[in-house]
């Protein structure tokens, strides 16, 4: 199975790249993992919130393919514990799935067209983070639920 994080725009701060860059190296002992930027729109001042997360949308479907499993990051998704997650993960692996691609929205959230394509929403917390510092949080949590898979100490339970 590969698992693909899929965002739009790339990772600002140095220090964010950093530790993006120690999860996804520590991600390839596991499985095929690929980071997936979409460029940020130009000219946003001139559309509505709604008109840019139509083409936000529009962008990220073109990214998909049919056969892919597709998780929304979303504050209003289901929460998991870290077990719960890495239960999740190996739940997807055993069904022989073939792409499990998660997906970070623009400022304002997802088009109607990307949920409708979404099979489930997740939240990685209750509390709301930069879109910046998202994609740091969950590498970690897919790093450490793939360590909770396979018995290894990262994970103190």
């Amino acid at each position: 199975m590969k698992i693909k994080l899929l965002l739009i725009g790339k990772t600002d701060e140095s220090y964010l790249k950093q530790g993006i860059e120690k999860y996804v190296n520590r991600l390839k002992h596991y499985l095929s993992f690929d980071f997936i930027i979409i460029t940020d729109l130009k000219n946003t001042k001139n559309l509505s919130e709604e008109q840019q997360k139509k083409k936000e949308g529009e962008l990220i479907l073109n990214r998909l393919n049919s056969g892919d499993f597709v998780v929304l990051l979303d504050e209003k998704g289901k929460g998991f514990s870290s077990v719960d997650f890495s239960r999740f993960i190996e739940k997807q692996m055993i069904t022989g799935l073939k792409n499990l691609v998660f997906i970070v929205g623009g400022p304002y959230g997802f088009s109607k067209q990307v949920h409708e394509k979404g099979n489930i929403k997740i939240s990685l917390s209750k509390m709301t983070f930069s879109h910046q510092m998202v994609r740091l949080i969950f590498v970690e949590q897919l790093y450490r639920a793939m360590s909770i898979i396979k018995g290894e100490p990262y994970h103190h339970i």
